[in-house]
């Protein structure tokens, strides 16, 4: 089979810098990148960093920068989508833990004019131990502060070599997160206050929100896709369909990433808030509501699921009724947010385990399903969202047992665990059990017995669940 090799020279200018040489980046970031290239003449040529470097897998590089990206999914109309796309904008990788000075050396480079990283949550941390003549330091903030301060030195401070940055690691205001990472570096490494104001007045850092899914090479396809392609192509990658990328920051970032017709689902915005509410809410609600009832229902993953008469029904109106009614966005907005999130559910492509999906499920239900719970009853005098305490309630049936391997902190599982037991001996009632777990504030930020029906509802749908099954509930 074929090699998949340049056949003309290098020839973009690198202007962007891309921390992170993973699925997701090369599916994603540098996807859209080489479609700018080509539908705006963008010419932007990216460098990519391991951000930890020493790892023993192949650079990008033997394949002179060179990968695909397969898209599938269901489109607007519902329609089946399968593409192939070379990505060419990838001109070289480096492991600073064994190419430090050539790292480095990016710095003086006078094209370079974006900074993009994608390092895993747990990926912009700091720490007291890394030093400014480490070759490299451990962390990526400290690596970044490093090509930072060159830069600065190489070109005497100038204004208009600073450059813009655009996280994307999945954590709350990303942007500011980076920018107080370097900023600790700055002083713990005692740079030059000239540095910090070139930080803050040259240097743009862009809080980001990302969204698609990209499950990497797709082994079970592996000689289909290349038959298809003619090719072997090992840093092939699959993604979904639907992508967003939303950035908050002035609109020279557009201006200079050209966004203008290039149709993108690419948002520069004020304000990143209210799509990460969308997302979380929606998006990820919508998951953690599915999760219990179709796993109660027999189900095993999000496609069926949601293509079942009953819970398909259900998750609709959770998300029509008492999802979109709590978020303070265009409604117009949100409905088409949410049809493409049910499109994204279905599609084919991706068998996306309810089990894997169930994974801590307390904590996720916390912080995406409660807030639009908690909204709707203040919206509504009171009055409960039976769907979202419905779903509550199945994920307290979910941890009795015996449906799936639960993982969670074994403080949350020992508690269900007594919990259940207690009621199986009678010594508890469904209702000691609901107000019990409603109590646990460490979780929820608050005692939820304080909200008026919740315990007794819940318990209801409990009773429902064990006396009647929720397939009869959901018919």
């Amino acid at each position: 089979m074929t090699q998949l090799r340049r056949t003309t020279p290098f020839a973009l200018p690198v202007k962007i810098l891309q921390f992170g040489q993973g699925n997701f980046m090369r599916g994603f970031f540098d996807w859209q990148i080489d479609l700018l290239n080509e539908r705006t003449g963008l010419n932007a040529g990216v460098v990519v960093v391991r951000p930890r470097g020493g790892g023993s897998a192949p650079l990008l590089d033997v394949q002179d920068g060179l990968f695909t990206v397969l898209v599938r999914g269901l489109d607007e109309a519902g329609l089946p989508v399968k593409q192939y796309r070379k990505v060419e904008c990838v001109q070289r990788e480096i492991d600073p833990a064994t190419m430090y000075a050539d790292y480095l050396a990016q710095a003086s480079n006078p094209d370079l004019r974006f900074i993009v990283s994608n390092t895993t949550e747990a990926g912009i941390v700091v720490n007291d131990t890394d030093g400014q003549a480490d070759a490299p330091p451990v962390t990526f903030p400290a690596k970044l502060t490093q090509l930072l301060f060159a830069r600065y030195q190489a070109f005497g401070g100038a204004q208009d070599k600073g450059l813009v940055l655009l996280p994307c690691e999945l954590i709350d205001k990303n942007g500011e997160a980076l920018k107080n990472a370097v900023l600790h570096y700055a002083r713990l490494w005692d740079l030059p206050a000239g540095f910090a104001a070139w930080i803050g007045d040259a240097c743009t850092f862009c809080n980001t929100l990302v969204d698609r899914i990209v499950t990497g090479y797709p082994a079970a396809d592996a000689a289909q896709v290349e038959q298809e392609l003619g090719y072997a192509d090992p840093f092939l990658v699959a993604a979904e369909y639907y992508y967003l990328f939303v950035i908050q920051g002035p609109a020279s970032v557009g201006e200079e990433l050209k966004l203008a017709g290039a149709d993108l689902n690419v948002k520069l915005v004020d304000d990143i808030t209210p799509y990460k509410k969308r997302k979380v809410g929606i998006l990820n609600g919508g998951h953690t509501t599915l999760v219990p009832v179709a796993l109660l229902a027999g189900l095993e993953a999000v496609g069926p699921a949601v293509d079942d008469a009953q819970v398909g029904a259900f998750l609709r109106a959770a998300i029509d009724d008492e999802i979109i009614p709590a978020l303070e966005m265009d409604r117009a907005q949100l409905e088409a947010f949410a049809a493409d999130v049910l499109r994204r559910f279905r599609n084919p492509a991706i068998h996306h385990r309810l089990a894997a999906i169930a994974l801590n499920s307390w904590s996720k239900f916390a912080a995406r399903v409660l807030p639009q719970l908690l909204r709707y009853a203040e919206l509504h005098d009171g009055r409960l969202p039976r769907r979202l305490v419905l779903a509550m309630a199945a994920t307290m049936v979910l941890y009795r047992g015996g449906i799936i391997d639960l993982a969670d902190d074994p403080v949350t599982l020992a508690w269900f665990k007594a919990g259940w037991d207690k009621v199986g001996s009678g010594e508890w009632t469904l209702d000691d059990l609901a107000h019990g777990w409603l109590g646990h504030a460490s979780l929820w930020g608050r005692d939820l017995n304080a909200v008026p029906g919740l315990g007794a509802q819940l318990a209801a749908n409990l009773r429902a669940i064990e006396q009647q099954g929720i397939r009869a509930l959901l018919a």
